[in-house]
């Protein structure tokens, strides 16, 4: 496979893909390593529904192809290949020991590949079109086609309110109940903790898209991982700060790293209350305990394709900060053992302990006994590059919309961390601080 360039001046991604985000599989993916990407008009597409016996592991790798070259440094990381959404319930396909029912109208998998695609490198004010093609003449083409989206844009929205209303579908005593309960499980020895979420529903005013959400938050609430991915009827608008499985090669091996987050706490009013809650944060035992529960389950993940000492923890409860919320994050990185690639790894960590808790499967139980099945939600937007590279997001403060007669419809939801000495009234509200800026996005006046 051919790969050519082509580089011009500066545009927003958020502008360039307005023109464009009516259209079935186009995508925008944010990453905090500086760069974003815009992609349409995929040449193959793959749905995984629940019913089927698809072994999705190796139809998407089939998808993707084979790798023809590695990234050099300077380089987007990503730069064409395939795009796609992880269920929560896709981990189900893959351990029949997990909960195994599903939401109904999503499907567990669906990918698309992409042989060109907008990479935005935010610290150079540069664009990149990227074209991949049998022959050289076919990837430019490409590539000039890739550079032609970025004229004309189309103007993001400009109405008041993007909903006509977000309402609570789990009231805040039955969410307290059900941490009550999870506590007592805790307690019993049965989990040491599960990541239950709430959630709510509303409708999107007349004449408003999903691509205006995305657009609204990054203006407002942008994040490192945010996404959006536009599907026949349905459209996934994440504005997540929390990395799952990325993978990138060096000298011929594969590179794993995951970024856990566990523990939160909201921004400061004044800079001083600010700094006080982000100490807070770091000084707190519970919180400490409630990461480090989850970078041994992950680094356990990572084990299962890596050799033995070649997981490492290099980075143990940092505080990262956004605009709503600081969190505790820690990494954990791994090197593949050969032959192994970076679909293999995420399938087998899939879906993030994150979202899960510990120990994942009986976590798991806990959480389908107290919640529907989360479809898109705490499932994972992935792209895998054509020459190996490997990035995914943990989909939450993430909004799911299906498209009816009158509008789209959508909901979202938001989880905390329980464990032992867990609070069910302040895990309430930790879920109120998570899903204030979607509740923003879609509410308050522009």
């Amino acid at each position: 496979m051919r790969r050519v360039i082509r580089k011009t001046g500066w545009r927003s991604p958020v502008e360039v893909a307005a023109t464009w985000a009516d259209e079935p599989y186009a995508f925008v993916l944010l990453d905090e390593s500086g760069w974003s990407y815009f992609g349409r008009a995929p040449d193959a597409m793959l749905t995984v529904e629940s019913g089927d016996e698809t072994d999705a592991v190796a139809a998407l790798t089939a998808l993707l192809g084979p790798e023809p070259r590695e990234l050099v440094a300077g380089e987007p990381p990503f730069q064409g290949g395939v795009v796609g959404l992880a269920a929560y319930e896709f981990g189900a396909r893959l351990e029949p020991a997990m909960p195994q029912a599903r939401s109904p109208g999503w499907p567990d998998m669906v990918a698309a590949r992409y042989p060109a695609i907008l990479a935005f490198d935010h610290r150079a004010a540069v664009v990149w079109a990227f074209g991949h093609g049998e022959t050289e003449e076919k990837a430019a083409t490409l590539a000039e086609g890739a550079r032609d989206w970025l004229d004309p844009p189309s103007p993001p929205s400009r109405a008041d309110r993007l909903a006509e209303n977000f309402a609570s579908a789990d009231p805040p005593q039955a969410y307290r109940a059900a941490v009550a309960d999870v506590i007592r499980r805790i307690h019993a020895g049965e989990i040491y903790q599960a990541n239950v979420a709430r959630r709510w529903t509303g409708r999107l005013a007349p004449q408003e898209s999903p691509f205006d959400v995305f657009a609204r938050l990054a203006h407002r609430s942008p994040a490192p991982y945010a996404a959006f991915l536009q599907l026949p009827g349905q459209a996934i608008v994440s504005n997540s700060p929390e990395a799952f499985i990325g993978v990138k090669r060096c000298d011929d091996r594969l590179i794993a790293h995951t970024k856990p987050i566990k523990g939160t706490r909201p921004r400061g009013a004044t800079p001083a209350a600010d700094a006080t809650l982000a100490a807070e944060l770091l000084a707190s035992e519970k919180d400490r305990a409630e990461n480090l529960m989850i970078v041994d389950l992950m680094r356990n993940d990572l084990s299962k394709l890596c050799p033995p000492g070649e997981v490492t923890t290099p980075g143990l409860f940092a505080v990262e900060s956004f605009v709503n919320v600081h969190h505790l994050v820690s990494t954990v990185r791994g090197r593949l053992e050969p032959g192994r690639s970076a679909i293999d790894l995420f399938a087998s960590a899939f879906p993030p302990g994150s979202i899960t808790g510990a120990p994942k499967i009986q976590a798991m139980t806990v959480i389908a006994s107290h919640e529907l099945p989360r479809g898109p939600f705490f499932g994972s937007i992935f792209w895998a590059d054509f020459g190996g590279g490997f990035g995914s997001s943990v989909l939450i403060r993430t909004a799911a919309f299906e498209e009816t007669a009158s509008g789209w419809n959508f909901e979202a939801r938001a989880g905390a961390g329980i464990v032992a000495d867990s609070d069910p009234a302040a895990e309430c509200e930790e879920t109120e601080v998570k899903i204030a800026a979607l509740r923003r996005a879609l509410t308050e006046p522009l």
